[in-house]
């Protein structure tokens, strides 16, 4: 754990873009054994959004950086870094960010993936915020995006009613007077629970055979009694130590901005550390798991709202492959 020190660092503008395309439960039912009523009681979902063909995730992800450019009134020739999360590139390289600092023609910019499972995402929101700190940057667009319809088993009811597609985006730079700023960050990793979320197929360990696509490694595969266990035995004591070492009470966050991966989970470990429902932001029920491009899909909607007021604290929070997971707070 440590604190942001040197440039306070601002959010200066958010954005998102989901498709179209809208794939119910009642859907869902058709192709594969499984009912409304188990999705909901189970996940909490009832509906997610899938790409159209054609649809990339460095397509996504232009439109939600292009909308959070916008929000936040700083151009593309001012960006010093592009940071995109995602666990669905494009291609394993060139990287989704790459692309997209070229699509933006953000010509003074650098541009690199994170890659961390579903907690990608808030990985790179930390990274972002402690390279504006440190001065290395100036101003940096950080992205979650992801084409999970793509890698997903649709004949899998255990892992396809979970996922869909998506894209945030926010805008960072050094706060003005008046403005917020980040706290802290704490981010880690249990590499010895690394086999809990897979996608094996096609590189070094597995390369691509007729023996891969029969086994079909090609796909995210998930232990998920053992994540449910790990996230339940993890996650609620680090977010408390977390609080108590950035210096506040988990009743003191005003917003909690949980993964949205299960409604179990975060009613749960919300239950577990005394948060009022009420300050707990939710959007599962209409998107589903979007992995790395959670957080930031429930911060833009949170922010079209017009719910935040100066001084609030807000808690963005993820779980994901590895087992990686972190924390991150900002005061408005």
């Amino acid at each position: 754990m440590g604190f942001f020190n040197g440039v306070p660092v601002s959010i200066k503008g958010t954005g998102m873009y989901v498709p179209e395309k809208v794939l119910t439960n009642q859907d869902l039912m058709a192709m594969v054994d499984t009912s409304d009523e188990w999705i909901r009681d189970r996940t909490g979902i009832r509906r997610r959004h899938i790409a159209a063909e054609g649809e990339l995730t460095s397509s996504i992800a232009e439109k939600a950086s292009r909308e959070a450019l916008r929000d936040s009134g700083i151009s593309p020739e001012d960006l010093d870094m592009v940071i995109v999360a995602t666990n669905s590139p494009d291609t394993l390289f060139p990287g989704v960010a790459p692309k997209l600092q070229g699509m933006l023609e953000a010509k003074k910019a650098g541009a690199f993936d994170v890659q961390s499972g579903c907690t990608s995402g808030v990985y790179a929101m930390a990274i972002a915020a402690g390279g504006i700190a440190s001065g290395v940057w100036k101003n940096v667009l950080v992205v979650g995006a992801e084409v999970l319809s793509r890698i997903i088993d649709w004949t899998d009811r255990n892992t396809c009613v979970l996922f869909g597609d998506g894209a945030g985006a926010m805008v960072l730079g050094p706060a003005a007077d008046g403005e917020g700023h980040f706290i802290s960050a704490d981010m880690r990793s249990d590499g010895t629970k690394h086999d809990q979320i897979t996608l094996l197929g096609g590189l070094v360990e597995y390369p691509a055979s007729g023996e891969t696509l029969e086994k079909k490694l090609h796909y995210v595969a998930m232990k998920g009694n053992d994540v449910f266990k790990f996230v339940n035995r993890v996650i609620p004591p680090f977010l408390k130590e977390y609080c108590l070492e950035s210096g506040f009470q988990p009743e003191d966050i005003s917003w909690w901005f949980f993964h949205q991966a299960n409604q179990r989970i975060i009613d749960k470990t919300a239950e577990r550390l005394g948060i009022d429902p009420e300050k707990v932001v939710i959007n599962i029920d209409e998107y589903g798991n979007t992995s790395a491009a959670s957080v930031f899909l429930a911060l833009s909607e949170f922010m079209r709202e017009g719910k935040l007021q100066k001084g609030e604290k807000l808690l963005f929070t993820a779980f994901g492959a590895g087992m990686t997971y972190g924390g991150i707070i900002y005061e408005a």
